[in-house]
């Protein structure tokens, strides 16, 4: 029997969502809320209108601050509302 590596298994199980957004909170201790917006189809008349929803994130080291913009990634869920975690910090907000 053949037994698989790290990167092997890393690979097999497939890369996780990613999204991109705002931090609009960061209040909480290791937890902070990310606004993400993405663009919606109208069923009928075709038109496309901007809508938004609020991630729950983890972050462990406090590290993003209100305003940024941050890369987060799905990991299982961690509280009732936590199933994302902050993957990395792409723009700091200037302050």
């Amino acid at each position: 029997m053949v037994t698989a590596t790290k990167t092997d298994q890393s690979t097999a199980r497939g890369e996780r969502e990613r999204r991109t957004g705002v931090v609009l909170s960061d209040k909480a201790d290791k937890t902070i809320r990310v606004r993400f917006d993405f663009m919606v189809k109208h069923p009928k008349y075709g038109k496309f209108y901007k809508r938004s929803t609020t991630l729950h994130t983890h972050d462990e080291k406090n590290e993003a601050a209100a305003g940024d913009l941050v890369e987060v990634m799905a990991c299982r869920r961690l509280s009732k509302t936590k199933c994302w975690t902050l993957a990395k910090i792409l723009r700091k907000a200037s302050q």
